[in-house]
């Protein structure tokens, strides 16, 4: 696979991992779809796009390297499950890292199964 296509390929992962169609992400970028579809097939998006393309949270160092920088590796979800840890007391982080745990290993057990 070549360069471009690797880039395309990476361009379509953060946006899977953003959750939006190709329509949504070319709205967010203020491109047309089909030329969403032409990054995702390997057109390489000038700086104005990838500034875009940052503004919605996708990782552009990962798209244009291969290398995900440190945060956006997570989902939103994720994210924001992390940041509720944060903002909680050390009593509750404790009780929670406990909690998961146990729920790690029940699922654990379920698929073993």
């Amino acid at each position: 696979m070549n360069r471009d296509a690797q880039r395309g390929e990476r361009i379509r992962e953060e946006r899977d991992r953003l959750g939006l169609s190709q329509q949504s992400m070319a709205d967010a970028v203020g491109v047309r779809r089909e030329m969403w579809a032409k990054y995702e097939s390997g057109a390489e998006p000038g700086a104005n796009a990838l500034a875009a393309i940052a503004a919605t949270d996708a990782d552009v160092l990962y798209i244009l390297t291969g290398v995900r920088s440190g945060a956006s590796a997570l989902s939103r979800e994720e994210a924001a499950l992390l940041d509720n840890y944060r903002h909680c007391s050390p009593q509750v982080r404790e009780h929670l890292a406990e909690e998961t745990v146990l729920f790690a290993q029940r699922e654990m057990k379920g698929k073993i199964a």
